[in-house]
């Protein structure tokens, strides 16, 4: 078995293939896999065990048509994580989110065509559906995305489920809500958030701080993944939810706490533009066909989460400081 794991150098991609490579997933404890990353400012070679006897780390673009041509044959199955994926980012500046996330997503599927690729599982994220006041989206949901990175997300999605209809591919698609835990890039919020706070600085919170996001612990959400790869149905959309609906307020006064820091160090700010108000997934589809489940309490998470930073400063130092530091809530 040969796996192609894009952006598999990024936070959530890294994740799952250090849990890969560990035997961490029943049926695959001797895969094979291939990362493709552009190694941009989220990528991290030190995410992943280089150097392990079943990993190849292959530093390209998945906008690479020559590139795509010539790494696809012989994977059995393709896992594609690379995205542009930072929503502050998107506001300043959207080419590149639709380079990447569009462009990336057709020419990958293109190349995966011609390579005869058997399975496909494209990860997205809750953020396509757009806001919800009350209740939860299911995967029927209309996409109603607010911000240029959720248009390009959702514009991948369409093209996916196309490429499945027009072409057959095998190909699924998962939808996730906020992912934390280890190894995150220090620009989304809870990274963010903790890194600010280990250094004594402030915590800059958007608006009032009532925006309500569900969190998802990063293994949970590659174990669903993982799931999906193995028994999901093609076409078939899958949301995966952590059943953890927080305010940002009520996220940043928990890592006050677990910093031992306290309300003088919260900077409210100016709210993002069209900043959604709350995310919420309905998650029984994936939950009664694949048998999901998160395993992962928020609080012991987040606990954990913090002391992971706490013992890995190098890491976090490295991947904050490598661009000038921005403002506002990432996440």
């Amino acid at each position: 078995m040969r796996i192609l794991v894009t952006g598999g150098a990024g936070f959530i991609g890294s994740h799952y293939v250090r849990t890969m490579l560990a035997g961490g997933y029943a049926g695959y404890e001797g895969a094979r896999v291939t990362v493709l990353d552009k190694l941009t400012y989220a990528g991290n070679r030190e995410n992943i065990p280089l150097g392990h006897a079943r990993l190849e780390l292959v530093e390209g673009d998945v906008c690479d048509r020559a590139l795509l041509r010539e790494l696809l044959p012989g994977h059995d199955a393709v896992v594609h994580f690379a995205a542009e994926s930072h929503v502050d980012r998107s506001l300043a500046s959207a080419e590149e989110f639709v380079r990447t996330n569009v462009g990336g997503t057709q020419t990958l599927l293109d190349a995966c065509l011609a390579a005869g690729v058997e399975r496909v599982v494209h990860v997205s994220t809750d953020e396509v559906y757009g806001t919800i006041a009350e209740g939860s989206w299911t995967e029927e949901w209309p996409l109603l995305p607010n911000s240029p990175y959720a248009a390009s997300k959702a514009a991948s999605d369409l093209l996916a489920r196309a490429y499945w209809r027009t072409h057959g591919i095998d190909l699924s698609i998962t939808r996730c809500s906020n992912n934390f835990g280890p190894y995150q890039h220090p620009e989304k919020l809870i990274p963010l958030f903790i890194t600010n706070l280990l250094e004594g600085g402030p915590v800059p919170l958007y608006g009032d701080g009532l925006n309500v996001r569900e969190w998802l612990h990063v293994d949970d959400h590659c174990r669903a993944i993982q799931l999906v790869l193995t028994r999901g149905r093609a076409g078939e959309t899958y949301n995966v939810g952590g059943g953890n609906e927080r305010t940002n307020l009520a996220v940043t006064e928990e890592l006050l706490r677990l910093c031992g820091a306290d309300r003088s160090a919260v900077r409210y700010v100016a709210d993002r533009k069209g900043h959604d108000l709350r995310y919420s997934l309905d998650e029984t589809k994936i939950r009664e066909e694949l048998g999901y489940a998160p395993r992962v309490p928020f609080d012991r998470g987040l606990a954990d989460t913090v002391a992971w930073y706490r013992d890995n400063t190098q890491w976090w130092k490295a991947s904050k400081y490598r661009h000038d530091k921005e403002e506002g809530n990432r996440g």
